[in-house]
């Protein structure tokens, strides 16, 4: 796929991108692009306005720096813009297909299975090491295909799998249950992220600590936080590893990373619930604020599907063996989580990428919030694409996957600057990003010289003195001072 590459040192310019809908699902109500506000930015052109316009537009907005030093520019089109840009089509989904891929990624999953259970064996393999390399490999290669099958049910979430409802939910509980995943439950709380992508208040995956949240995380006042001694590299190792090992059971259990604002939950079920162990908030708990009193039957739906999978596994770890379980299973699952949460984080956390308060957001400029990446052949041919084309998922999510690239192809005219891509070194590009991310964004905060609504655009900052540096900013009590002898 064609895209800008940003060079490490020359940060090369990124993108955004527009409105689309969100995960289509009748069982949450999920608002139509067509539907925003018409006083809402997201539904006008600066192209329209007269130049002296578009000036003081841009100078309430002041000057606005991302996390690589590129002046940043809010994206000036309409979801409309992006539609009527998209082949007919690409918005054209098909059972056979969709069936097709769901039945070669199983049918890949149990070949593998078989082969290394008929061959990898001592009277084939008699070393002991090579065994052991090779069940590792084993436990690779399955999670990859594991993952393939999850893209194809979060396809079936969004509807853009095939027309019918009815064998879209099917496939996806079957093959989300057999992967641990509640299907229904975090379809319902997905389709909301796509709702709020960028969000800071509502967006439900990956909201970044704002500067104030940092400050407390660290034992620091507001004040200090460009002075901050820099990470060490086994810090940021051991919080990448526990966030690719456990980031994904975690946000199930206890919706960390997701918004902690369940107060404004619109039917009171969210009163006194703040995310955490034990608090309510979670993906398994019909009165979980994460949830409508209309979607109760299918959370326990989703926790029945679960229950299924966790007795047939139980089953098989006593009459085969626990250790052959962990080995058949439980590794390739912990690749699966590994690879779910390296693709989310990815998508939705790089140095170029503004976050929105309440008052600034539309969906337009949240949906343009992520980024492509590449992940050469195991991402376009086992993930089905999941990794290159997510900034078009975010405008339309219910075109399906291999319509994608062409659909990118064609927003692109439309996006223009917007449009954000990262594609420099291919698969180890992509795992390089890991790290990469996890040292430049670690918190939120407005440009230094932003002014109106441009205080409400957020970029990513660290204290590793990478990239654009941490605003400066004056102990309380100095600004105190400064106000009084000013004041006199």
């Amino acid at each position: 796929m064609a895209s800008s590459t940003r060079s490490r040192r020359n940060v090369a310019q990124r993108t955004t991108t527009f409105d689309s809908a969100p995960s289509t699902s009748a069982n949450s109500v999920i608002a139509s692009p067509a539907d925003s506000p018409t006083q809402s930015p997201s539904s006008t052109s600066l192209s329209s306005l007269g130049s002296n316009d578009e000036e003081l537009l841009k100078n309430q907005r002041g000057r606005l720096i991302d996390g690589y030093g590129n002046e940043f520019k809010v994206p000036d089109y309409t979801i409309k813009d992006i539609r009527d840009a998209i082949p007919a089509h690409c918005f054209e989904r098909s059972a056979a297909t969709g069936l097709y891929y769901v039945a070669r990624d199983i049918v890949s999953l149990g070949v593998t299975f078989y082969l290394f259970n008929r061959f990898v064996t001592p009277e084939h393999v008699p070393s002991f090491p090579a065994r052991v390399v090779l069940w590792g490999l084993y436990t690779f290669v399955q999670g990859l295909f594991g993952t393939g099958l999850w893209v194809l049910a979060h396809e079936c979430g969004h509807q853009s799998f095939s027309p019918s409802k009815t064998l879209n939910d099917t496939v996806g509980w079957f093959a989300h249950s057999a992967l641990l995943v509640p299907y229904f439950s975090w379809k319902i709380s997905h389709g909301k992220h796509h709702k709020a992508t960028g969000n800071m208040e509502r967006d439900m995956v990956f909201v970044p600590r704002t500067r104030a949240e940092q400050a407390s995380r660290v034992g620091a006042a507001l004040h200090e936080m460009h002075e901050l001694v820099e990470d060490t590299p086994i810090a940021v190792l051991a919080h990448l590893i526990y966030q690719q090992l456990g980031g994904w059971p975690a946000y199930l259990i206890t919706n960390v990373t997701g918004h902690n604002n369940h107060s404004k939950q619109p039917e009171g079920k969210g009163v006194g619930k703040k995310n955490g162990f034990l608090s309510g908030v979670n993906h398994f708990n019909p009165s979980s604020p994460l949830y409508e009193k209309k979607d109760e039957h299918l959370i326990l739906l989703s926790d029945l599907g679960l229950a299924i999978v966790g007795s047939v596994l139980y089953y098989i770890g006593s009459n085969f063996g626990w250790t052959n379980l962990f080995v058949w299973y439980g590794l390739p699952y912990l690749w699966v989580n590994h690879w779910l949460v390296a693709i989310t984080f990815l998508q939705h956390t790089d140095p170029s990428l503004p976050h929105y308060d309440a008052n600034t957001w539309t969906f337009t400029r949240g949906a343009a919030a992520t980024i492509d990446r590449e992940f050469g052949f195991i991402g376009r041919q086992l993930l089905h694409g999941i990794i290159e084309t997510h900034v078009l998922h975010h405008y339309v999510s219910t075109i399906p996957f291999y319509h994608a690239d062409e659909a990118t192809e064609a927003i692109k005219g439309v996006m223009g600057q917007h449009y954000r891509s990262d594609v420099e070194g291919g698969s180890l590009g992509f795992v390089r990003a890991l790290w990469r991310s996890a040292k430049w964004c670690q918190w939120v905060e407005p440009s230094a010289d932003a002014k109106g609504e441009g205080k409400g655009v957020l970029f990513f900052r660290n204290r590793n003195g990478l990239g654009t540096p941490p605003t400066k900013m004056a102990p309380a009590s100095q600004k105190k001072g400064m106000t009084i002898g000013g004041d006199e």
